[in-house]
């Protein structure tokens, strides 16, 4: 059996040219170990109902915390009021456990999940 490519992540900004770049691999990529990759991501941030916060609550939460506008924090609130649950951010772990915690101290449910389908 060969040996799979190596992973590689988006960085936020690309490498200038000779400074760490890699043959083979685009300026803007940079190769993760597979275990790194685990860690980093993908991950869901997921708010859970609760029977304390309030509809209206909620919907500025997620403004104030996410920015979304009026139209995606209402249909984000309208999930986890009706589906129990509503993943309102993927992405690299570390980001997900700072909004994760914000989502806390405003005293919304919310949790890490490993996120499978990528």
């Amino acid at each position: 059996m060969s040996n799979p490519a190596p992973i590689t992540a988006r960085r936020a900004e690309p490498l200038l040219a000779g400074a760490g770049s890699r043959p083979g691999l685009a300026p803007e990529e940079v190769a993760l170990p597979e275990s790194a990759f685990a860690v980093q991501g993908p991950w869901r941030v997921v708010v859970l109902n609760d029977p304390v916060n309030s509809m209206g609550y909620v919907v500025l939460v997620f403004r104030k915390v996410f920015g979304f506008a009026e139209p995606r924090a209402r249909r984000h609130m309208l999930e986890v009021h009706e589906q129990g649950r509503s993943v309102v951010w993927s992405g690299l772990r570390e980001q997900a456990e700072l909004y994760a915690f914000a989502l806390q101290q405003w005293h919304l449910t919310a949790i890490l999940e490993t996120d499978e389908a990528h």
